[in-house]
């Protein structure tokens, strides 16, 4: 197999970082001058707006270039500003929201990384993944594809890629005002599944490993070694954490020395090069010094730029190829710009462009989803996608619960609600009531956890939590 198709499964068909995720400034120490950096990054950029559709798309049927509003954004340009000729009205987000809203968008059978690779997609482009349109809530998506069977795994257990790209969208695309907009509980999931699935070499491979010890031998992958790093960080794991060490050691072990290139399970590449680098970029490690400087004085971004065609701007996949690649070009600019596996959006230059776009409010009697997460203390969380149908602008969570009661994904979010109508204090969910300083209590795109109300509050894209507690 290919390395390319081996992407395609990875990226789009069995499958598809912030804070951290987004380091566009590297150390003057580094082996790759900033001139050379800043140089490499103007060149990509130019090279991913040449494959801009004339109607200003990216994205479309099956394996398609909307990664490059991830390499955009890191890079330091803004998806509002790339328009096909200068035609504003055609602008890539404006396309790319549009297509995101379509009913019949992803396909009739998609699946949970459609999603994943939507929102961090949407998030760099600027459009609040929660908030695509009136119907499309992407991180409701996501959440509709939680394993109640095996609790932290999105999508089937076997594609754990699609687990690593969960933590990567919902801890990496955050909230218009950068907050985290998923709690804790839930990351922590992610978490305990990220590292039941390690190596023993310490990365990782797309598919489970958790409990199968003859798995847990095999050679691990680099591209996915990346990024499981990445998710670990973007869920607030630090860098000098012993897992993500064990990660770190295991692609300094596939260093070429002579390049600074990864050695990978499809020999030296610009693909795997550019996710291993942007797992480091993710954790904050520096790619260009201590462990990752090779002997011969290369490092990682050294092969990347050496990789790329100089004035056209877009990388080569392999060192022999004589032509560029769209997605090896939008991996390797946003490795070389410092970013992960998305960026928050870049200010527009295009004048009176918003940085972000979002839908305000519901629109009544439009069928749409939010995201909910029920902790009652016990350990045994619970995650579902809430579908309901607004009947005004705002609605209330209340309103939200009765719902998830009988149109939740998965089902058995929330079984009973007390009391059962009105706008008072939530006194009990699901059997488990407030007792002592223990209640419930309630919180809204990651604000602190206040007192639970049928009457509080719920607006378009909102992510809510429930959690029992003092």
């Amino acid at each position: 197999m290919s390395r390319l198709s081996f992407t395609r499964r990875i990226a789009f068909t069995a499958s598809a970082s912030l804070g951290a995720f987004c380091l566009t400034v590297l150390p003057a120490a580094a082996t790759a001058t900033p001139a050379q950096i800043a140089t490499s990054k103007t060149n990509g950029v130019a090279y991913l707006k040449s494959l801009q559709a004339s109607d200003g798309s990216y994205a479309g049927p099956g394996l398609s270039n909307e990664w490059a509003f991830s390499a955009l954004a890191a890079a330091g340009t803004a998806a509002v500003d790339v328009t096909p000729g200068g035609d504003a009205t055609k602008n890539a987000r404006s396309v790319y929201r549009d297509l995101l809203a379509t009913a019949a968008w992803p396909s009739a059978t998609p699946v949970v990384t459609d999603y994943e690779r939507a929102a961090l997609n949407a998030y760099a482009a600027g459009i609040d993944p929660s908030r695509v349109s009136a119907s499309r809530n992407l991180i409701g998506d996501v959440y509709s594809y939680w394993q109640t069977a095996e609790p932290g795994y999105f999508g089937p257990s076997g594609n754990f890629n699609g687990t690593v790209f969960a933590a990567l969208a919902l801890g990496g695309a955050k909230t218009q005002a950068g907050a985290q907009r998923i709690p804790q509980s839930l990351r922590d999931a992610l978490i305990t599944r990220i590292r039941a699935n390690q190596h023993d070499d310490g990365g990782w491979n797309y598919g489970k490993a958790e409990g199968d010890a003859g798995e847990l031998a095999t050679t691990s992958d680099v591209d996915m070694t990346g990024a499981a790093m990445a998710a670990l960080c973007v869920s607030g794991v630090p860098n000098t954490d012993a897992d993500v060490s064990r990660a770190k050691a295991f692609l300094k072990g596939k260093l070429v020395p002579s390049s600074g290139a990864f050695n990978a399970m499809f020999g030296v590449n610009t693909d795997s090069n550019g996710w291993a680098v942007s797992g480091l970029n993710a954790c904050g490690i520096n790619p260009q010094t201590g462990d990752f400087l090779t002997s011969a004085g290369k490092t990682p971004v050294d092969f990347l730029i050496a990789q790329q065609f100089n004035p056209g701007g877009g990388f080569k996949y392999l060192p022999s190829d004589t032509t560029p690649s769209a997605y090896a070009s939008v991996d390797g600019l946003r490795a070389v710009a410092g970013g992960g596996f998305t960026a928050a959006p870049p200010a527009p230059v295009t004048v009176g462009a918003p940085q972000w776009v979002a839908q305000s409010a519901f629109v009544p009697g439009t069928a749409t989803k939010l995201a909910l997460t029920v902790d009652d203390g016990t350990g045994a969380l619970k995650v579902c996608s809430v579908a309901f149908t607004p009947t005004g602008t705002t609605t209330t969570l209340g309103a939200v619960l009765d719902a998830a009661t009988t149109s939740a994904t998965p089902a058995g979010c929330v079984s009973a609600v007390t009391p059962a109508s009105g706008t008072g204090t939530l006194t009990a969910l699901n059997g488990k009531a407030n007792s002592g300083s223990g209640t419930w209590k309630a919180g809204v795109d990651g604000s602190a956890f206040a007192g639970a109300a049928r009457g509080t509050v719920i607006n378009a894209g909102d992510t809510v939590a429930l959690r029992w507690g003092s």
